[in-house]
């Protein structure tokens, strides 16, 4: 891991940008005297759609202030095929077949579903287990580790096979794989699930039925009225409450 830049916000909170074998990140923590290496705080992965770190900044540093302010590290990295990334043909032709479906109000199949989300998963889990190998060992930096938001099958794979994760509070917002359905019976970790009930990109009873698969037993439901933008602001209070309740 490799730090490019430092700059300390008007909040006190520390943000730095890293490289991390190509891969860009960003790594937030709380004021010097809420992280040091005699007191390292929990560390909170911030998942996000793949539309690239640069147009999500504005919400991931919101996520990351409000989490500083409870004693939380975040952290996120760049995904596959997003920012600066090289493209993958095929998810791309997967992501165009998409919008064509939808612009002719078709349904989505199976197909192009799997073309493009699990390519995503089967990339991405290994780079964030790697992130984690990188950033636990900084100063100031301790488990235990949670997930938050993101590409809902990522923060699946990753509770499934990443054991350093213990909680996680997940966005039923995007679509998903069947074999994902299979995978979600192995979570085992407490769980924070959010779902917008009028989500015009998301089929509500998958996501219900993907919580119905949940292996967890914890595992809580947040429904709110209104589209996929328009997360109130009550539901980050409540994942940090969430996150409160299980990385200390």
């Amino acid at each position: 891991m490799r730090f490019t830049s430092e700059r300390r916000l008007d909040d006190g909170v520390l943000e730095r940008e890293f490289t991390l074998d190509g891969i860009p990140g960003i790594l937030w923590t709380p004021g010097s005297a809420s992280a040091s290496a005699s007191a390292p705080v929990p560390l909170i992965l911030l998942g996000h759609p793949p539309l690239g770190l640069r147009r999500m900044y504005p919400r991931l540093v919101d996520r990351a202030r409000h989490s500083a302010a409870e004693g939380f590290a975040t952290a996120t990295i760049e995904l596959p095929g997003s920012g600066d990334r090289p493209r993958r043909p095929a998810v791309e032709q997967a992501r165009a077949d998409l919008r064509r479906v939808l612009e002719a109000g078709e349904p989505v199949g199976d197909e192009i579903v799997d073309a493009l989300v699990l390519p995503l998963v089967d990339r991405a889990v290994p780079e964030w287990q790697a992130a984690l190998d990188a950033l636990l060992p900084l100063p100031g930096i301790g488990g235990p580790v949670g997930y938050s938001g993101g590409v809902i099958s990522v923060g699946v794979r990753l509770a499934v096979v990443e054991p350093r994760i213990v909680a996680a509070a997940l966005f039923a917002g995007s679509f998903v794989p069947r074999v994902m359905f299979e995978e979600a019976r192995r979570v085992t970790v407490p769980l924070h699930v959010l779902l917008q009930w009028d989500d015009e990109g998301n089929d509500r009873q998958a996501a219900l039925d993907l919580f119905d698969a949940f292996g967890s037993r914890e595992k809580s439901l947040h429904a709110h009225m209104g589209g996929h933008t328009g997360v109130p602001r009550s539901a980050a209070d409540a994942a940090v409450r969430f996150f409160t309740r299980h990385l200390r």
